[in-house]
């Protein structure tokens, strides 16, 4: 049996509730797993001054896979967001966020399965940005939109497509105003799909994009686009089927990745054991995955299903009154029967 070391980020606000349900889960898979604990976000910041220290980065350099629950980012004010520090510091290019609809999770939609495959490096997230004026009453953001990472997030989206049986790719652009910037990746994107003659492809301007995914989201399979639509849409996408508590993320690069929940901390609600852990499990589910236990996956995801479906043990969100641990609890069990 492998053997696996891992890093574990257990986030703040309600992120250690949800990483010991998840937990919960993941010793119930038998698999041989040694977590290293590090930290990042406030508790960091309280401990060591930074919110990302260096024994962090070392950690997940050293073990190239990491599990992360929610980091609160502070909004206008304070540090910068962690998330988006570390996939720039692991180079962690490729942002995919899975989106499925479970029986008996409150959606309008009960047929949607579609991922997100979103750039993680560039664009306006890049944080160039500035003050014009000493009084600060203007601000300026650089939007930066290379070949290089475009091509890179692209031809990732086709080999996840061709990789996951999936039969087609969707760029999101807006192309038809700024000409430049996603001219280039709508160009670079339709070089790519040439190299792939076997997926289907196509372009939507994002705003159209945002009501067809509305209208018609069974119309599409893997989107690909640049990191702030990337960020919307998967929000929107999570919204079809439940909310962010469904919706798990992966970050990856050439040589690390990063599992996580596309939610944030809900620092309200911490310690009251009442969120939704289904992401963080799902994102572990992801995880494994990626280290080739693909049987453990499907196993998961389909124990998360059969709770939903159930709804005896799940949380408020969706309809009843388990705890976080209660519904990990109860997924974990199922873990044995599917």
């Amino acid at each position: 049996m492998a053997k696996y070391r891992i890093s574990l980020i257990k986030g703040d606000g309600t992120g250690p509730e949800i990483i010991e349900a998840t937990m919960l889960v993941l010793n119930n898979t038998g698999l041989d797993i040694e977590w290293e604990e590090c930290v990042a976000g406030e508790e960091a910041l309280e401990k060591f001054g930074t919110p990302i220290p260096a024994a962090t980065i070392e950690s997940i350099k050293r073990n190239k896979v990491a599990l992360k629950g929610p980091i609160t980012t502070p909004v206008g004010t304070g540090f910068r967001s962690v998330n988006v520090a570390l996939r720039q510091e692991l180079g962690l290019f490729a942002n995919v966020r899975p989106v499925r609809s479970f029986e008996g999770a409150p959606s309008r939609f009960n047929n949607i399965d579609l991922v997100v495959v979103r750039e993680n490096t560039e664009d306006l997230y890049a944080g160039v940005e500035h003050y014009v004026d000493e009084d600060k009453t203007c601000a300026e953001s650089i939007r930066i939109i290379t070949r290089k990472a475009s091509e890179r997030i692209v031809r990732f989206a086709f080999n996840y497509a061709r990789e996951n049986g999936r039969k087609k790719v969707t760029a999101v652009h807006k192309a038809n105003i700024m000409k430049f910037t996603d001219g280039l990746f709508l160009d670079i994107a339709r070089e790519v799909a040439g190299d792939f003659p076997d997926i289907e492809f196509d372009d939507r301007i994002v705003d159209n994009m945002a009501m067809q995914l509305v209208k018609n989201p069974e119309n599409f399979d893997v989107i690909v686009t640049t990191n702030l639509f990337g960020d919307i849409l998967s929000d929107l996408c999570a919204g079809l089927v439940g909310g962010l508590g469904l919706a798990p993320g992966a970050n990856i690069g050439r040589d690390y990745a990063l599992f996580e929940a596309v939610h944030g901390s809900a620092p309200k609600y911490k310690g009251q054991y009442k969120v939704n852990p289904t992401a963080v499990i799902l994102a572990s589910a992801m995880m494994l995955g990626y280290l080739g236990e693909k049987d453990w996956e499907k196993r998961i995801v389909d124990a998360v299903a059969e709770t939903i479906k159930e709804g005896k043990y799940v949380t408020y969100d969706l309809g009843g009154s388990a705890s976080t641990v209660e519904m990990g609890r109860r997924i974990a069990e199922k873990l044995l029967k599917v």
